[in-house]
């Protein structure tokens, strides 16, 4: 990992706006000239550099932040969409058809899985939901139908780690596309680096980091790029996930800082997370010793970025945990809120928000707790005067 840094990656990228703007020039066209018939033919047919068509298809400002993305995470080529589930759906539609399957991870986003226990059953597309930590069930899960590997590198939201390396030999040793979503990592993991074949973001989230829009992308081959953007059967051409170009350059701004913005979030997480384990009580966070898989993914990251900035606590019980993140919001410590990467810290009980789509046996038999709180930690300054507030609003409600 220290051969790649993908904040350098980011840095090199040097663009000219129209009239030697610092910032690129946004294209507010949804469609455009050509000089000929000819070129438009060319364009349709996809041989045409630097033409452009229609926007769902491509824009000059979707494709800067196209190529900032796939320079962040050492791809050939990636395409963004209007939101992280733009971004998911269409690859998983575009590698699977009627009678095709699915080996995933059980614990992932919400929308994912309602996705693929719900959604895609229709297209004849089955999904098996595996534990994504044991190797040798992941491997027996896979049958000749099998096209897709999906999981996260740190799961939503009991944040355990897939071994994307190892998952990376069992996909290629069956001929199957693992497909990775890095939303909760950036900078810090690089998928593709340990040998994913798709790596998904949500842009939401971290890369954009300031709760002001919804957005994804695809990092891949340029093969696979084409072919979701194919006029004839692209998955994303045809399904219309496209990002507005305004937005799109909202997003490049901000990803100029994320490199600081995670380092913090990390420094601030880990933090917390040796407090809240030292005061005893039953944390999650992959920075830790006692994470189950604290090992391997010290191997994955970045050290430069750390271990993220998600973590979880287990208060006892939904009442417990209502309370105190309504107590935590009333001393301004963050808000009462589902996402995560924003500049204030959010927090929430997934099992009622973000994955309230899984159900409730279901959220038992994967450890899936009433009084989690996952916490996405944020930029505060003095992390532990932070603490010292937390730890007031815990004592008061019996928490410690």
């Amino acid at each position: 990992m220290e051969k790649f840094n993908p904040a350098d990656r980011i840095q090199d990228l040097q663009y000219f706006g129209e009239f030697g703007g610092v910032n690129p020039s946004i294209s507010d066209s949804s469609t455009y000239t050509f000089l000929s018939a000819k070129t438009m033919f060319d364009t349709f047919e996809g041989n045409a550099e630097g033409c452009y068509l229609y926007s769902r298809h491509s824009s000059p400002s979707n494709l800067y932040l196209d190529k900032a993305l796939a320079a962040m995470e050492g791809t050939e080529s990636a395409n963004v969409a209007a939101s992280g589930m733009g971004a998911i759906t269409p690859t998983l539609l575009q590698l699977c058809g009627n009678g095709d399957h699915i080996v995933s991870s059980r614990t992932i986003y919400g929308g994912t899985y309602a996705f693929l226990k719900n959604f895609v059953p229709r297209m004849g597309i089955k999904t098996t939901f595996v534990d994504i930590t044991k190797l040798d069930i992941v491997e027996a899960a896979i049958t000749p139908n099998t096209k897709v590997l999906y999981c996260e590198t740190v799961s939503n939201p009991l944040l355990e780690v897939a071994d994307i390396a190892s998952l990376a030999k069992i996909a290629k040793k069956h001929n199957i596309k693992l497909v990775v979503d890095n939303t909760f990592s950036p900078l810090s993991v690089a998928p593709a680096k340990l040998g994913a074949d798709i790596v998904i973001h949500s842009l939401t989230k971290y890369i954009n980091g300031s709760s002001d829009t919804v957005g994804g992308v695809v990092c891949a081959s340029q093969e696979f790029i084409n072919s979701l953007k194919n006029v004839n059967d692209g998955a994303s051409m045809l399904l219309g996930p496209t990002m507005d170009s305004l937005r799109s350059a909202s997003v490049m701004k901000n990803l100029r800082t994320l490199h600081i913005r995670m380092k913090q979030h990390s420094h601030n997480a880990m933090y917390l997370a040796n407090k809240f384990e030292a005061d005893g009580i039953k944390t999650v966070y992959p920075g830790l010793a006692s994470h189950p898989s604290h090992e391997i993914y010290k191997t994955m990251i970045n050290p430069e970025y750390g271990f993220g900035g998600m973590m979880t606590i287990d208060v006892g019980s939904l009442d417990k945990a209502n309370a105190l993140m309504e107590l935590m919001q009333e001393r301004n410590l963050g808000y009462l809120a589902v996402s995560l990467g924003f500049y204030k810290t959010l927090f929430s009980a997934p099992g009622t928000s973000t994955s309230s789509e899984i159900p409730l046996d279901e959220q038992a038999e994967m450890g899936l707790t009433d009084g989690l709180i996952r916490f996405s930690i944020g930029l505060d300054n003095d992390i532990e005067r932070t603490y010292q507030m937390m730890r007031q609003c815990m004592l008061e409600l019996g928490v410690l």
